[in-house]
């Protein structure tokens, strides 16, 4: 199969797979079938599905990952102390460990195409990594604490494991456990890297925008808080900060702090 193929063929199946969806068309242009696919896979409820639908799935999102271009830790410039700033989509990162900015039910975010960093992790990973985090929080049994983290294989991403984190929501006036909270989201994910060997870890701007922790304050604690650990020496030496907009790279550039960077 080609893409194209590929593509009418996972649309199919998840269309077939829900009588409410079964007389759906598909549409014929090739944004239009991506936007559809997208959004079939991230209104479905974590169950198993066939062996061929996993096949398929897994071919085109390796494909679709190539064709976006995978960035390796030697194309990222690191400082002394091991840590680096990357602007650009986390899911493009074959690093050890990439962290997901989840929600306390953890599996991900149903709205379809939406474009927060939990929808866009569980696209393109693939729909074994929602089952994989349904089984983990039913065996936990309530919902996730902030600040606490979970770890699961990455699937059809080019990392090898994806670390899930609740982060701080800041309604009104930032305070002193909101932050305590945010620093509690990166040295979870720090001790469950090490805890798994893992040596590399990028890091997304946790709890800001829709989250409403200050972006500055967010930035200081997280810099603050993972050059803290990294002098611990563990098997964590090589951290990277990823942004996505301007204003947070800017953010991370300017601060005092890690301007070394």
């Amino acid at each position: 199969m080609n893409q194209t193929e590929r593509r009418k063929y996972l649309i199919r199946w998840l269309l077939d797979e829900n009588p409410e969806y079964r007389d759906a068309e598909i549409p014929a242009d090739e944004g239009g079938q991506r936007r559809l696919l997208r959004g079939l896979m991230n209104v479905r409820m974590p169950m198993e599905i066939d062996d061929d639908f996993l096949s398929v799935q897994d071919a085109y999102l390796k494909e679709e990952a190539a064709e976006k271009g995978i960035v390796s830790l030697d194309d990222i410039s690191f400082n002394e102390e091991g840590l680096a700033i990357w602007k650009g989509d986390i899911t493009r990162l074959a690093v050890d460990a990439i962290v997901n900015a989840a929600n306390s039910g953890m599996t991900g975010c149903y709205v379809p195409n939406h474009t927060c960093i939990d929808n866009c992790i569980h696209t393109f990973a693939g729909v074994q990594l929602r089952l994989d985090c349904a089984r983990i929080m039913d065996k936990q049994g309530y919902d996730e604490p902030t600040g606490q983290a979970k770890i699961t294989k990455a699937y059809n991403l080019p990392c090898k494991y994806v670390l899930h984190t609740v982060g701080p929501i800041v309604q009104g006036k930032l305070t002193k456990e909101h932050e305590r909270l945010l620093a509690s989201c990166y040295n979870s994910c720090l001790d469950l890297a090490a805890e798994n060997n893992l040596t590399s870890v990028a890091f997304c701007c946790i709890s800001t925008g829709v989250f409403m922790f200050p972006n500055e304050r967010a930035a200081e604690i997280a810099v603050d808080t993972v050059r803290e650990y990294l002098m611990k020496g563990t098997s964590v030496n090589k951290v990277i900060f990823n942004v996505f907009k301007d204003i947070d790279e800017e953010i991370y550039h300017d601060r005092e702090t890690i301007e070394e960077l």
